[in-house]
């Protein structure tokens, strides 16, 4: 990208399109045809396992009320529980929250290109795939990574932040 296909992109994929860019990240944001609000709508919109969609989850930190974002895969459910241990006290986080924090509506909250500075965790899981796809930005644009391009546009940890997978219970 040489930056003037930008324009026709929304704000928020701009602005995640220029983070991608300036970290020489090799793949630019790509807008899909339909929404991907959920991570089975992106799966399906990508014809990808669900657990390749690394989703955007914010939570707001109880004691001093910031973002807390927790990337995991599509197919896993945070572990609030797992995540205060690490962070401390977290709960809910309502759109208009989300939006004021990352700048993004939820259904299109990228993991990087915040508007403020958020405590990030990066779920151990996805590093089951050597592909995942993330939000950029808008409830139809996503972007491609590997999950150690994701540390590396984050800096952030990664841990055990998911309940345990169905098969693991048994």
């Amino acid at each position: 990208m040489c930056g003037s296909e930008l324009h026709a992109l929304p704000e928020g994929v701009q602005r995640v399109s220029r983070v991608l860019q300036e970290a020489a990240h090799p793949h630019a944001p790509v807008m899909l045809d339909g929404a991907a609000r959920t991570a089975q709508e992106a799966a399906d919109g990508l014809g990808v396992q669900l657990g390749q969609i690394a989703k955007s989850v914010i939570f707001k930190r109880k004691e001093d009320g910031v973002a807390v974002l927790v990337v995991t895969s599509g197919d896993r459910r945070v572990d609030e529980k797992k995540v205060s241990a690490l962070v401390g006290k977290v709960g809910r986080a309502d759109a208009d929250f989300v939006k004021a924090q990352t700048g993004f509506t939820i259904g299109g909250v990228s993991p990087v290109a915040h508007q403020n500075p958020s405590v990030t965790l990066l779920d151990q899981d996805l590093w089951r795939f050597e592909v995942v796809w993330a939000a950029a930005g808008h409830p139809h644009g996503v972007f491609q990574l590997q999950p150690d391009d994701l540390k590396r546009l984050t800096g952030a940890p990664v841990a055990d932040v998911v309940q345990a997978a169905p098969e693991e219970l048994a």
